[in-house]
């Protein structure tokens, strides 16, 4: 049997349990939470008190933090490219209902499209509320984010895009979390319940995907640890990887956002080692047994890596200098 039949037969294994994924980690479209509860309602007389709030709130925000809340936002906005990566994995048929061919991976990755959409809707609500970034430069940046596509070396294969995910979306749940806290320190109520509400949702969307990848384990636990070893040996590429401001190249972006990140402890190498702790001891890869010699080596990678990572990383300094980004003023005003 070829390698990607396999994994198909996988797949189509653990699809008879999605559904219960499903109704356990994603919450249904009439008991979630939408943007206009965390907003100011436009059709209420006193929405003018609501808005001069956050107008005076954002004016205690430093530069950094503004670069990295547009940047997490233009993140969130490109969900387009993040649904049609996942819809074209092995495995999954994404077809509409009226053909009768679309399976439950193909509505998992609708449903949970669906939750994250939200999380840029109500980020970019704020900040164009806010006043204090250049919304057509951030649009711009979705645009080329969205039009530029992104290439994470997950290739078709189920097994990489669920480590990816995992590892993504725990990501994106402590970068949300800081930012609230941060907004919180700064007196900033609703921006911080906000973030803090939009990092709940990522957890629930790690606690799914890394439960895939321990279901994968269970059936195909060579492949899955040859999968692992070969993200964590490429590095996790956030999105975020890929944004780039109007004239600027991709690389130059990217790194500035990431150095602002560090700076404010919002997410740091420290963060990404913990989270491959924290998949590696979740996944219980130091306990299985019966693996291959090439996968018993992959595994032995990965239980050193975190060490080996801490050592590179007690040696890194984080740039001082703020780069001048065309979203957000220098002052953090316009």
């Amino acid at each position: 049997m070829a390698l990607s039949n396999i994994r198909l037969e996988v797949m189509q294994t653990i699809e008879k349990q999605v559904d219960g994924f499903i109704d356990q980690y994603l919450i249904p479209v009439e008991d979630i939470w939408q943007p206009t509860d965390l907003l100011p309602n436009l059709q209420k007389e006193n929405y003018a008190e609501d808005i001069d709030q956050i107008r005076e709130e954002a004016k205690e925000l430093g530069y950094d933090f503004w670069v990295v809340l547009v940047a997490d936002m233009v993140t969130e906005e490109a969900l387009p490219t993040y649904e049609s990566w996942l819809m074209d994995m092995e495995g999954v048929k994404q077809h509409g209902r009226s053909k009768g061919e679309s399976n439950s991976w193909a509505k998992w990755v609708r449903h949970w499209t669906g939750e994250e959409n939200r999380h840029g809707d109500t980020l970019n609500k704020y900040l164009y509320l806010s006043g204090r970034v250049n919304m057509k430069e951030i649009e711009k940046t979705t645009q080329y984010l969205i039009n530029d596509g992104f290439d994470i070396g997950t290739g078709r294969d189920p097994y990489r895009n669920f480590v990816y995910t995992s590892f993504q979306e725990l990501a994106t749940n402590i970068s949300h979390k800081r930012v609230g806290q941060l907004a919180k320190k700064k007196g900033n109520k609703m921006l911080a319940k906000m973030c803090n509400i939009i990092a709940g949702d990522e957890m629930r969307h790690y606690m799914a995907y890394r439960e895939f990848v321990k279901t994968i384990f269970e059936h195909d636990p060579s492949e899955m640890m040859l999968a692992f070893h070969d993200m964590m040996k490429k590095k996790i590429v956030m999105p975020a990887q890929f944004i780039r401001e109007s004239g600027e190249d991709i690389a130059t972006a990217f790194e500035n956002f990431s150095n602002a990140a560090q700076r404010l402890g919002v997410y740091t190498t420290e963060d990404y080692i913990s989270i491959l702790k924290t998949l590696n001891n979740y996944w219980e890869i130091d306990k299985m047994r019966g693996l291959t010699d090439e996968a018993q080596k992959a595994r032995d990678y990965l239980m050193k890596l975190p060490d080996r990572m801490t050592r590179v990383a007690e040696r890194m300094a984080i740039p001082q200098d703020q780069h001048k980004f065309k979203w957000v003023e220098p002052n953090g005003t316009l």
